[in-house]
């Protein structure tokens, strides 16, 4: 699906086809699509192809008169519940123009929906370089947002977790520590491919747009920082319950343990007695009852000093 947009009196809106100071908003595009934009306004098949690409990572390349930058978004899974919550990232590729600027995107993207309803104040597509700036400023703002997410959902579970221990948290707690690594992974990649934008070499940077590319990479830097540390906290926490699963196993066995040893003992007393043998000692009813009271009672009480049942 191909969309086009302007800035008209200050607000986006929405125009028949591309024109001069247009955005240009493709989701998802028909092998026919790719077509037109290829052949009709002469983007390069091989920067379509890298922005379509889902294990695309974030770079920046330049062919003759137009510049692809690919950075990776955060998305949050609809599908999933909230005792399955995952987000993972997807790649969306820029294409700069002189007269207009090209979004390239796998899906449909809920931050660039935004920005073409007009959520977003103040953009202007005019301004190529501002336009793509505040789309990589929202980008990393999505990142934090998304990390709070991750870090509420981790401490309701940890909570459930301390009632009870169930897989269904644990397994939550490890789609938490996927997502936190595809965060991580992305995070790391943008910060190179907005360094290399910062030095100006690859697009020219005027000093609003220098403002804002520090802006964002500011809240880029926030996001990895706090990715680090909320991973860090989750994989302690996986390792800890991971301890008290095994030890809480250990302990049951224990005492499933003491409890056999306690009960062969009647057994092997009836065994005796049941026994087609003559000349037993004390071949009278009462007498392998007492025996079976009294060694259980000892052994028992051995055990349980020990702390076997406990």
């Amino acid at each position: 699906m191909i969309n086009y947009y302007k800035t008209v009196d200050g607000r986006i809106t929405s125009v028949a086809g591309a024109e001069k100071d247009c955005w240009i908003a493709v989701e998802a595009p028909t092998a026919q699509e790719i077509d037109y934009l290829v052949e009709t306004l002469g983007v390069d098949a091989g920067f379509i192809r890298s922005a379509l690409d889902e294990e695309e990572t974030s770079h920046i390349d330049k062919e003759d008169d137009q510049t692809l930058i690919i950075v990776d978004t955060p998305v949050a899974d609809k599908h999933a519940d909230e005792n399955s919550a995952l987000y993972y990232t997807m790649p969306i590729g820029f294409v700069v123009f002189q007269d207009y600027i090209i979004t390239i995107s796998l899906r449909e993207c809920p931050i660039l929906g935004e920005i073409s309803t007009g959520l977003v104040k103040h953009v202007n597509t005019a301004f190529k370089t501002n336009f793509l700036l505040t789309v990589l400023l929202r980008i990393a703002m999505r990142y934090v947002q998304y990390l709070r997410q991750i870090d509420k959902i981790s401490y309701a579970t940890e909570k459930q977790l301390h009632q009870s221990m169930r897989n269904k948290e644990l397994i939550q707690l490890l789609s938490l520590e996927k997502s936190l690594v595809y965060f991580s992974t992305a995070l790391k990649s943008t910060e190179v491919t907005l360094e290399k934008i910062y030095r100006g070499r690859i697009i020219k940077l005027y000093d609003e747009d220098e403002e804002l590319l520090e802006d964002t990479l500011i809240e880029i830097k926030q996001a990895i920082e706090t990715c680090n540390i909320y991973s860090g906290i989750l994989s302690g926490t996986m390792d800890a319950f991971a301890s008290i699963i095994s030890n809480n196993l250990n302990i049951v066995m224990k005492v499933l343990t003491s409890i056999t040893i306690v009960m062969a003992i009647p057994n092997i007393i009836f065994s005796f007695y049941g026994m087609n043998v003559a000349d037993l000692p004390f071949p009278v009813t009462w007498v392998p009852l007492a025996m079976m009271v009294v060694l259980c009672g000892i052994t028992a009480l051995i055990l349980y000093k020990k702390g076997y049942f406990s």
